[in-house]
């Protein structure tokens, strides 16, 4: 079966039956492309991609490289670099045994006023990086190699431009000649992190899909748009599969991507895709696959420039193979720009890597090509043994512990070999000389492409973001339905025993039961508030990837939040619904249609409220500990001030502000109002001015 015939029917309506000239003038943001659908895209990724991952994508590669470079249009490529590049951290000082004493507690909470007032006293600055300095060039793959706390996370960090703000950082980091400040490398650059941070009740293909949809397309659109020109000019006519491929991943806003489908295919996801991702207590892929959700879902998008931190954690030899292959083709033939840190690469991984960067105590002991290293280490007087890997000899070369073991000049006395001293040397040989050289050059501007760096923070316009969070959150509510409906059935439940207890045929309209109708409605208030509690939790779950994805600038703070707040709307009103009209006749309040719906809108405006209070204490507490802790005392602050357990003419002058903070203290006052002002009560004498009872 051919290629054309693997599509589908939706494929043959890109690929048509009509002229050459038609299909070179196909828009690139026509109809027939942006209507590719699911069995569409999986079947032309299919036949560009087969079962030889490795073999079929290096072939895509350059299929799509010819037929750029045919008609002279340059992928835009970028070159980093680092100089002195210094990080300091202010850590503080554990005086004697750090138990959580009352002494201990004590001194601790000193120092830390101290720190305040700025006199510094107990705190020590540690030194993370020691002015390093370097060069990564497009179209190479660099491996990043050292011992645990050497550096290497912080250096990645530092060269993505995603380094804490309380971190002293000095020296200079230039892409393609241009500071960090003066353009977003956080949206030119992607750092792949170690830690597998994604929303467990999304797939796989849900989660590409939103990731390649809030990174947006890059200079790909304008990229294609100048290919398909030179080629209508040149009269060349282009390969239908790859021409509709390049058009397919070039349209901007579009839901479902054909970037997830080719993402997957190369990251062995696509066996998954329909899969939840799951935690630790819902059943979803393994951790493995989690390991390469995390990778693609930063590669999906434009960025030419990998940051990658212990990638193959929980991945064995051959996928991290795979893994590392597929980016070595991406670098070598679409002039990608990668440093990959690695703990121990199998000695086929580390055969993949052009150069090599060794660190050691927060310093760069080698930086250059992979073929110069052993050379460089025997000049040292140092030899890796035939049957030991090349990483980990790099490794443990740099050790107390197993250094003497590789020392190669038997006629010479072992001496240990510091860190410094290696450096020295390193500076001394030719590799380092080179790269002296190379920095000392500017960098040469007509390298450059205009669309190499990204100068906007979003990807998408504020309408589109809104609504792409939006999808999102529906798609989390739709998931999460057995929670909100269950909330709002709680509500009626809760209603129908309210109703019970207060019920009408044992109350009258006197002053004796207006204490009862009272409580009944503080009662009705307590649900609510309690209601609230299990968005807190909900909330706390989703903070790590909001923050992950706020800060690769996905979207902003706004709008996650408003999608939230305005989908949890018709859940408040239901439940406020049910609440209401199981409880309002039960308990007997005044028989008014106004006055029934008035109760109606202030309970789901409180309850609104309510769930609005319990995010804001979970993005501030941020933990469950914090959380429960802040949520609790939110809640009784909330209680305590409403007006009921303590009326406000029993507060003190200096507190009495505070029962204008309490929500509750509106829907009180609302609530009684609407029931105790109606013409029923009006005979009543309560013994005291009708709206001082709070």
């Amino acid at each position: 079966m051919s290629e054309v015939e693997i599509l589908g029917e939706q494929q043959q309506e890109v690929i048509d039956d009509g002229s050459e000239e038609e299909e070179e003038a196909l828009p690139l943001h026509s109809e027939p492309v942006r209507r590719l659908g699911a069995a569409g895209r999986r079947g032309l990724v299919h036949a560009l991609v087969a079962d030889d991952v490795h073999g079929d994508n290096l072939r895509l590669l350059r299929r799509q490289r010819l037929r750029m470079d045919r008609v002279g249009v340059r992928q835009p490529t970028v070159e980093v670099r680092w100089r002195g590049v210094r990080v300091d951290a202010e850590c503080q000082l554990v005086r004697g045994k750090p138990l959580p004493t009352l002494l201990n507690s004590a001194v601790s909470g000193l120092s830390l006023l101290t720190t305040m007032l700025g006199l510094n006293r107990g705190r020590e600055r540690i030194c993370i990086l020691k002015d390093v300095t370097g060069i990564l060039k497009p179209s190479r793959m660099t491996l990043l190699l050292g011992p645990p706390g050497c550096g290497k996370t912080t250096l990645l960090l530092a060269l993505a431009g995603k380094l804490n703000k309380n971190l002293k950082v000095s020296g200079e980091i230039e892409y393609n000649g241009v500071k960090l400040q003066d353009f977003v490398p956080e949206k030119t650059a992607a750092y792949i992190g170690q830690y597998d941070l994604h929303v467990p009740e999304m797939t796989v293909r849900e989660t590409l899909d939103f990731s390649a949809r809030f990174q947006g397309v890059g200079s790909r659109a304008e990229i294609m748009k100048e290919v398909i020109r030179r080629e209508k000019e040149a009269g060349i006519t282009p390969d239908p599969n790859i021409d509709t491929y390049m058009k397919a991943i070039s349209v901007e806003g579009l839901e479902r991507s054909m970037q997830t489908d080719y993402i997957m295919k190369i990251m062995g996801l696509d066996t998954c895709a329909d899969v939840l991702v799951g935690d630790a207590m819902r059943r979803g892929i393994s951790g493995g696959e989690k390991k390469r959700l995390t990778t693609g879902e930063m590669i999906v998008g434009p960025s030419k420039v990998l940051f990658m931190d212990e990638i193959s954690t929980g991945l064995d030899s051959s996928t991290t193979f795979q893994v590392v292959s597929c980016l070595q083709q991406l670098a070598h033939i679409s002039e990608f720009t990668i440093l990959v840190s690695l703990l121990q690469p199998a000695p086929e991984t580390y055969e993949l890597f052009d150069d090599i960067i060794l660190m050691a105590e927060g310093q760069i002991v080698y930086h250059g090509p992979k073929s110069c290293v052993m050379s460089f280490f025997e000049s040292c007087g140092f030899k890796c043994p035939q049957r030991k890997g090349s990483a980990d000899f790099l490794q443990e070369v740099l050790s107390r512990k197993d250094q003497q073991q590789y020392w190669s000049r038997t006629e010479e006395r072992y001496n240990f070999v510091t860190v410094e001293k290696f450096y020295d040397k390193f500076k001394a040989s030719q590799s380092g000389r080179n790269l002296a050289e190379e920095l000392s050059k500017p960098y040469d501007e007509s390298k450059g492409h205009k669309n190499a760096l990204s100068f906007g923070i979003y990807s998408l316009s504020k309408w589109d973001l809104l609504k792409a969070c939006f999808a999102r959150e529906l798609l989390l509510m739709k998931r999460n339905a057995f929670i909100h409906i269950t909330k709002a059935a709680q509500l009626g439940l809760f209603g129908l025993i309210t109703g019970t207890v207060f019920l009408r045929t044992r109350m009258g309209v006197d002053r004796t039961h207006a204490s009862y109708y009272m409580g009944s409605l503080f009662y009705a208030l307590l649900l609510l508030i309690v209601n609230g509690f299990p968005d807190l939790a909900m909330a706390i779950e989703r903070l790590p990837v909001f923050y992950k994805h706020r800060d690769n600038y996905f979207y902003p703070a706004w709008a996650y939040a408003i999608p939230s707040f305005i989908l949890k709307i018709p859940f408040s009103l239901v439940g406020s619904v049910a609440l209401t009209s199981i409880s309002y006749y039960l308990i007997g309040y005044t028989p008014e249609a106004s006055r029934f719906f008035y109760q109606l809108l202030i309970l789901f405006l409180m309850h609104t409220v309510i769930l609005s209070m319990f995010r804001s204490v979970a993005s501030y507490c941020q933990t469950m500990v914090a959380g429960s802790v802040g949520g609790t005392l939110a809640f009784l602050f909330t209680l305590l001030f409403g007006g009921f357990l303590i009326p406000r003419s029993f507060l003190p002058n200096w507190l009495k502000w505070v029962f204008w903070v309490s929500p509750l203290s509106y829907a009180e006052i609302g609530l009684a109002g609407n029931e105790f002002l109606a013409p029923r009560w009006s005979e009543v004498h309560f013994g005291i001015p009708r709206m001082n009872y709070l």
